[in-house]
């Protein structure tokens, strides 16, 4: 039975849903009847419906949302495929500006069929699942309705004419996750069946966007909160994954936010097997672990981070929080399925401890004690991800982009940006050693070992325990591929431990762009082979650490 739903009930009732019907995840205008004054297709747009009085086209005065012809005697109507299956649990009918020219009544059918071609109006597969219901103007109508199947399509019928602003289908989507534990993919993707189940604020976009996918048109599209006046102030949003999950990593995307974008995020997660009220407590009251510490964030860019305190750990929420305030454009949350039984293809187990041997300047680890091992993620190296063991080397042609705080001037006449100092130098070698630092150029052979699955094996680390250290891609020889944009190469870290032994546990991997540099802190642990990839960056690429 539908129900009709007072509008300080939105949240309550469809913060935990997805806009089924939304553009911005494929929902479309099949047909339509009538759209004489205002097309169809305005029904479907991300962004409220804005006022357009005083405003005329060659029909008349212009709305943003559908509006047919005047004096129809039976009825209109518009025929929407949803961006994706789901099961349907309201609607939102909005008539937002329309003043006397609303329609005045309405009704919904839907059905389900994911192999169907579009459908016609008087398709028999049509089911009513809200009745006629009266509207009126320039308000949100809000409706539940209890018991609605999946559907793929829905037809929206107008009693018997006039203008609706925007209609929102909200339900819970049918999920598309893989089969098998081992494959890789985002957990909290609106298609797998993720969804936002809360946020603090979404003054100026709402947090449901997050899991949408691509990256988006505009800031309208993202996720961003007011901006905050007292000190320490924080925002959050918790997010459900589709399936409990082993994580991996994260991207943090902060695309379209140039000026706006979070000082700093940190991430947590948590496992539940039962449905959580966030109200009561707002989730501050539940048992979070950290899995992503307090880490710096830059303007209009993916970040990629590696999780900590996930191993053999299943999770089923994420809740990630923005110091002070700004806005995100999307959140993805890669890993595996912890609901159904491994092959055990890829041995996610720890490594145990490393002998090391020392020279004056570097150390090499080379031998380990026992055969086990670690799988570890190889991410696009970004600046904020690389900060605890270097500074990356990178020029921005959106200078909007580039990490705040960057100094950066017009140089040879306009035709040159200059960033300046994205790197200092430093050495600290003892007296009467006869050390100096310098300036070398590496040739490089490109990584073979390769598995067809894409697993590389790490051998051996290095560091320079006096200086820091400056790497910067220089392209292949004459006639040896310098124009492929393809080339990358990987850089693998790990900050020093006990004993001036690597810390296994804070060993990370990033594949770096040929557009990119490094410099290594000093005494940070790096792998000594700069070994380059023949393609494109793939997030199912890793490398194995192991104990030989």
């Amino acid at each position: 039975m539908a129900q009709s739903i007072p509008l300080d009930s939105y949240s309550e009732v469809f913060s935990a849903t997805t806009e089924l019907s939304s553009v911005a995840i494929g929902g479309r205008i099949v047909s339509v009847s009538d759209e004489f004054f205002a097309e169809a297709y305005h029904l479907l747009l991300v962004q409220p419906a804005p006022s357009l009085k005083g405003q005329f086209g060659p029909n008349g005065a212009l709305y943003s949302g559908w509006e047919s012809r005047r004096h129809n005697p039976t009825h209109d109507w518009c025929i929407i495929k949803l961006g994706t299956s789901g099961t349907i649990v309201g609607f939102d009918i909005d008539t937002s500006h329309f003043n006397g020219n609303e329609a005045p009544h309405v009704s919904v059918q839907a059905f389900y069929d994911p192999s169907s071609e579009d459908p016609t109006v008087d398709d028999p597969r049509w089911t009513e699942v809200l009745p006629k219901v009266s509207l009126g103007p320039n308000a949100h109508h809000l409706f539940t309705v209890p018991g609605a199947p999946a559907a793929t399509f829905v037809k929206l019928n107008m009693y018997p004419d006039g203008g609706i602003a925007r209609f929102r289908v909200y339900g819970h989507v049918t999920p598309i996750i893989p089969v098998s534990a081992d494959d890789l993919f985002d957990l909290a993707y609106v298609f797998a069946g993720g969804r936002v189940e809360f946020v603090s604020d979404q003054h100026f976009g709402v947090g449901s966007n997050l899991i949408l996918p691509g990256r988006g048109k505009d800031m309208g599209d993202g996720w961003e909160t007011k901006r905050s006046r007292q000190p320490g102030h924080k925002d959050w949003v918790i997010i459900k994954l589709a399936v409990p999950g082993l994580l991996q990593h994260v991207e943090i995307d902060t695309a379209h936010f140039k000026g706006n974008f979070p000082e700093s995020c940190e991430i947590h997660a948590l496992y539940s097997e039962n449905d959580i009220d966030w109200v009561v407590g707002r989730g501050e009251d539940k048992d979070w672990q950290p899995i992503l510490p307090r880490t710096k964030l830059g303007p209009h860019r993916q970040h990629y981070f590696q999780l900590e305190n996930v191993q053999d750990k299943k999770y089923t929420h994420i809740k990630v929080t923005i110091h002070p305030d700004g806005g995100i454009k999307r959140v993805r949350v890669y890993g595996r399925r912890a609901d159904v039984e491994s092959t055990g293809a890829l041995d996610q187990g720890s490594v145990a401890p490393i002998a090391t041997e020392g020279i004056l300047s570097g150390t090499t680890l080379s031998q380990t004690s026992k055969s086990m091992t670690k799988v570890l993620p190889v991410l696009p190296l970004t600046p904020e991800a690389f900060a605890p063991f270097g500074q990356v080397i990178q020029a921005y042609g959106d200078h909007t982009a580039a990490p705040k705080g960057i100094k950066i001037t017009q140089a040879n006449a306009g035709t040159a940006s200059k960033f300046h100092k994205l790197a200092l130098l430093a050495s600290s070698y003892p007296a009467g050693s006869g050390a100096t630092s310098g300036l070398s150029v590496y040739r490089c052979q490109p990584l073979k070992d390769v598995s067809p699955d894409g697993i590389a094996e790490l051998k051996a680390l290095e560091r320079h325990p006096f200086t820091n250290q400056a790497f910067v891609p220089m392209g292949s020889g004459p006639g040896e591929g310098l124009e492929d944009p393809a080339k990358r190469y990987l850089v693998v870290v790990a900050h020093n431990g006990q004993d001036d032994r690597p810390d296994l546990s804070t060993v990370r991997a990033f594949v770096a762009s040929t557009a990119q540099g490094i410099v290594y802190n000093t005494a940070v642990w790096h792998e000594f082979q700069y070994r380059f990839i023949d393609s494109p960056f793939s997030p199912v690429y890793r490398i194995v650490q192991t104990n030989q």
